[in-house]
């Protein structure tokens, strides 16, 4: 998996932390404040990944989703920019305190530095995201430390556009100097697996609770498959 690889890029949501669920819970609690109605996680998640897909070419795609709450569920009261300010608001409570790293992530990430392999984090999060995470987030940062633990950083604030487009991941090349071959990448969902194959990027599907209503075509699409960082630790740590 590793041989000949000199970069390993990371995506955030669901491949390094466990936080697909947490945005089910802030939307679910949004929806409940502007709306009084009570909507099933399960429901959220499908809406919002259809709503991300159909404006992946937007200008800000989370915009577009605030205005599909906006008016799928008769949100009057508020625009939707103001709902969307409203969503990041009401997530910072699960932003600092519930949000926590997948088991043994950093330690695979400290395993790939040591190994002399180079580490990118590409995600289309927010960079206010990430910061919060460094800055608030006790059981991110006392473990992780995005500024020296990743060779580049890019956000959603670095690409015109958002997974599957491969653009976060051809940028991470030509950021090193690399070829698509010394690349490797770790996915959770079936977005991010499209993007690293049309980026030409060998990619690792590591499985995510969330994402297991596309596990059977996540399997098939991607070149490897691992449950979890610890197995990986146990083959790769010196």
């Amino acid at each position: 998996m590793l041989q000949n690889k000199k970069l390993v890029c990371f995506d955030l949501d669901g491949t390094l932390i466990d936080s697909v669920g947490i945005w089910n819970q802030v939307d679910a609690q949004l929806i409940y404040e502007l709306s009084g109605q009570t909507v099933d996680l399960t429901i959220i998640q499908q809406q919002r990944d259809d709503q991300l897909k159909k404006f992946k070419q937007a200008t800000d795609p989370y915009l577009e989703y605030c205005g599909f709450l906006q008016e799928h569920y008769s949100i009057t009261q508020l625009a939707k920019k103001d709902i969307k300010i409203r969503r990041y608001a009401v997530s910072h409570y699960f932003l600092d305190n519930v949000i926590e790293l997948k088991p043994q992530a950093e330690v695979f990430i400290h395993t790939l530095r040591r190994r002399g392999i180079l580490t990118a984090l590409t995600t289309t999060t927010s960079l206010s995201n990430i910061l919060r995470y460094q800055q608030n987030n006790q059981k991110i940062y006392s473990k992780l430390n995005f500024k020296n633990d990743f060779d580049l950083i890019l956000t959603r604030e670095n690409v015109q556009n958002i997974k599957p487009h491969p653009e976060v991941y051809l940028k991470a090349i030509e950021y090193f100097k690399l070829q698509a071959k010394d690349c490797l990448i770790f996915e959770d969902s079936l977005i991010g697996i499209e993007a690293a194959q049309q980026a030409g990027i060998d990619v690792v599907a590591i499985y995510d609770q969330y994402s297991a209503h596309e596990l059977t075509e996540i399997k098939a699409q991607a070149k490897y498959f691992v449950p979890d960082y610890v197995g990986l630790i146990q083959k790769y740590n010196d």
